[in-house]
């Protein structure tokens, strides 16, 4: 299969089960490595749809902050008529003299107003709601800043797991292949000591049996894989050919558990997130509160009409208007919002709670497993050891009859189980110490040394800030 042949055979021994006598005959045939862990991370923080999206929706987030700046500014709208209209005027006149007839005066005719004018509108106080609206937006950016963080470390351990996966699978393919061609020589022989009446017809079956056996096993072993490529491809971009060994990650993790809690409860993403969410629940319990302030506005208006009236060829008006308002009752709105806002920013801060516990138990968890996949590797390299010393004896006993095939089979079995259990186990052993990296925040390009650039998002914030028009984005769109 043509992606199999891409992953390569030095993917058995990336996995690290470098002292076994079957992945040295492997390694002869090794091609030359094209990707390593550190390049198909760099794939992952470049090209990632997710990470893509989540800096996207930063970057819509940094437009709340000149948004919010808009209530500092003025507020300037032109408007313009123009017009036919038809006048027609009935007026009565003062009589003369005492008691003389009524007299009426009519004056009609049609004409052609139009005007133009300019308002220009200043905020100068509303209750402070735009210096917090300020702020709130400002936590709000700092807040997206810190999930991107998260997801940055989501998609970079995802993007690691895919690649060991395939590592793994690729290897645990290889090794139920070479289990099948040893049952295949297993059955050959147990043919061969039929036709002289060494063993039974039942001995026949159950190689037959056990060879069918492994068959099964290759197709599992080829879903698997497969299955592994398509996420691989899914999380990084591209699909993967010849991969390098996987390295752990130990020099970058706090040396003991409680470091480890310490770092993270005071740096990890999720709880900073938390921290500006608390913040920004804050500023808008205030932004609710000084609807219930007053509220004080300039306003200028400048406007020239012409034969607004039949008599009136040119009219000019300038004013300046300062409009002071002192809300009273409006219903209860107001006070509904206020709570409903304290209510949020109560919420917001048993979520921070809640998120350190998370992160806690997170960190703990994680490092547990690491410090169980150091012991595992240990464990299972010593039972591939010892079911290799088990096999050789078996094959011996039951060359002189003390033995049955059967016997033969389970130890073949044995040792299969216990390759792929080391295959296994130095996957977990790679994949559990970027999870306590991540764990405890500190799943980066920069903490890795990646050589990509990273993202910075303070230069879109700084862009858009203090924009005071304009449609384009700063990409140019």
């Amino acid at each position: 299969m043509r992606k199999r042949e891409l992953v390569g055979a030095r993917a058995v021994r990336a996995i690290g089960v470098v002292g076994a006598t079957w992945l040295a005959a492997l390694a002869a045939s090794m091609p030359v490595a094209a990707e390593t862990v550190e390049s198909a991370l760099v794939k992952a923080y470049r090209n990632n749809p997710q990470l893509n999206v989540q800096r996207a929706l930063v970057r819509a987030t940094d437009e709340n902050v000149p948004q919010a700046l808009a209530g500092y500014r003025p507020r300037i709208t032109a408007l313009a008529t123009v017009g036919e209209q038809s006048v027609s005027t009935t007026s009565q006149l003062l009589p003369q003299q005492p008691g003389a007839p009524a007299q009426y005066l009519t004056n009609s005719g049609q004409n052609a107003p139009y005007s133009a004018g300019l308002t220009i509108t200043q905020t100068v106080f509303n209750g402070f709601q735009t210096a917090n609206r300020t702020r709130a937006a400002e936590g709000q950016v700092f807040s997206a800043r810190e999930t991107l963080r998260t997801t940055e470390q989501g998609v970079l351990l995802s993007a690691l797991t895919a690649y060991m996966n395939v590592l793994r699978d690729y290897a645990g393919l290889e090794l139920q292949k070479r289990n099948v061609e040893v049952l295949t020589e297993q059955l050959r022989e147990t043919h061969d000591r039929f036709k002289v009446g060494d063993v039974t017809s039942t001995d026949i079956s159950q190689s037959e049996t056990r060879l069918a056996a492994g068959m099964t096993q290759i197709s599992v072993a080829e879903q698997n894989y497969k299955t592994s490529v398509a996420t691989y491809r899914q999380t990084i971009g591209d699909d993967p050919v010849n991969l390098n060994p996987g390295t752990v990650v130990d020099r970058f993790l706090p040396k003991t558990l409680g470091e480890c809690i310490a770092e993270g409860i005071n740096q990890h993403p999720a709880i900073n997130t938390a921290m500006y969410n608390v913040d920004v629940a804050l500023r808008q319990v205030t932004v609710a509160e000084g609807a219930l302030l007053p509220s004080f506005v300039v306003q200028g208006n400048a406007q020239q009409a012409f034969e607004s009236q039949l008599d009136v060829p040119k009219n000019y008006n300038l004013s300046v208007i300062g409009q002071l308002s002192v809300p009273i009752y409006q219903g209860g709105a107001e006070y509904s919002a206020v709570r409903q806002a304290k209510e949020t920013l109560g919420q917001q801060r048993l979520q921070l709670d809640l998120v350190r516990d998370q992160v806690r138990q997170a960190i703990v968890q994680s490092w547990s497993q690491l410090d169980a996949a150091k012991a595992q590797i240990k464990s299972t390299q010593t039972q591939v050891t010892a079911a290799e010393s088990a096999l050789n004896g078996v094959r011996e006993e039951a060359r002189v009859g003390q033995r049955t095939t059967l016997d033969v089979l389970n130890a073949q079995q044995e040792l299969v189980n216990a390759r792929v259990a080391v295959v296994t186990a130095q996957r977990d052993r790679i994949v559990a110490s970027y999870t306590v990296l991540a764990a405890v925040g500190r799943l980066s390009p920069r903490v890795l040394g990646l050589p990509v650039t990273n993202y910075d998002a303070i230069v879109h914030y700084q862009q858009v800030r203090d924009n005071w028009v304009g449609l384009r984005t700063p990409d140019g769109k």
